[in-house]
């Protein structure tokens, strides 16, 4: 799970939904309340350790800590030095999300193919919003921490994707790489408070409208594509310095991550706003690039076989 939520593609409530351990997971963090502190005074650690599935929480947190922060760093290096290789990673990833997600639908009508419908529209256009311009601030981590979390332990969804479009990715990647404890916590702490509120409404819309919350997921999922594609026109950047705003008419690339590839600096500038383009469009905007097709449509296959092999894996382990 820590290792999907490093990265803005498949999330790590998807792991947990195909593994099988989605159910204990939401019912575990669902459970987690003011309650157990009296468990603890009356009754002791014991006691207080078995109702909080203390076990299963310390190991689940452990790993997705560990792995997230690694991949972190290592999602940094790939993002900045092999951009479309490691896009098309991400969009095969969630091309076999939305594959996955609409399975798990178990009865399709009318309302649930328009709830489909609404979560690709409303995806599509958060896809289209720039960056937020803000996020370099440190008080920004926590609110983005609440908001990432959420969709962290919701199939489908990536809480790394969600930092992306909040444009937090990028300055918690860093603070993570520079281990900026201030940053760090600012983020766990509202990732605390956003998964103890939010895993509580996430269990009441299972409970009742399981088939209806899977399609609108299924269709925000759907509509993140365009966010993924890697093949992309920078439109608009801020320079982090000044907070000056302008187009890419004074670079020779027409693609930002292009443009610092081949200055070296990618801290100085910041894309706020991308269109995705073709392969094609891609090669005449960034004269001497090559737009890497067939390395793309390998990685874009390898993410696919990635979390359909982990669906299989999740499956056998489920019928022993």
């Amino acid at each position: 799970m820590g290792a999907a939520d490093a990265v803005p593609g498949v999330s790590g409530g998807t792991i947990a939904f195909i593994s099988g351990i989605y159910p204990e997971l939401i019912k575990t963090i669902s459970g987690l309340n003011l309650g157990l502190i009296k468990i603890l005074k009356d009754q002791g650690i014991k006691a207080f350790w078995q109702e909080a599935n203390g076990r299963f929480l310390l190991t689940l947190v452990a790993g997705i800590l560990v792995s997230f922060v690694s991949l972190m760093r290592l999602a940094k290096f790939l993002i900045e030095q092999h951009p479309i290789w490691i896009w098309s990673f991400f969009f095969g990833l969630i091309v076999a999300s939305v594959l996955y997600m609409a399975r798990q639908v178990k009865h399709w009508n009318l309302w649930r193919y328009l709830s489909l419908i609404s979560g690709t529209l409303l995806a599509f256009y958060l896809t289209q919003l720039p960056s937020y311009g803000g996020v370099d601030q440190a008080w920004f981590l926590f609110f983005a921490g609440a908001v990432a979390i959420c969709a962290m332990i919701l199939p489908g969804i990536s809480g790394s994707f969600i930092l992306v479009i909040l444009g937090a990715y990028k300055t918690l990647s860093d603070a993570l790489h520079d281990f900026d404890i201030q940053k760090i916590i600012l983020f766990v702490g509202g990732a605390v408070l956003g998964l103890l509120s939010f895993s509580r409404v996430l269990r009441w819309l299972f409970n009742r409208y399981q088939d209806t919350t899977l399609a609108i997921l299924t269709g925000f999922v759907l509509g993140s594509l365009n966010k993924i594609w890697p093949w992309k026109e920078t439109l608009e950047v801020l320079e982090r310095s000044s907070g000056l705003r302008f187009g890419m008419e004074r670079f020779e690339f027409g693609t930002l991550s292009e443009a610092q590839r081949a200055s070296g600096d990618f801290e100085s500038l910041k894309a706020l706003k991308e269109s995705s383009i073709l392969p094609y469009d891609f090669t005449a905007i960034n004269p001497g690039v090559d737009a890497e097709i067939i390395p793309a449509l390998s990685m874009m296959l390898l993410g696919i076989v990635v979390l359909f092999s982990l669906e299989y894996l999740g499956r056998e382990k489920n019928t022993q």
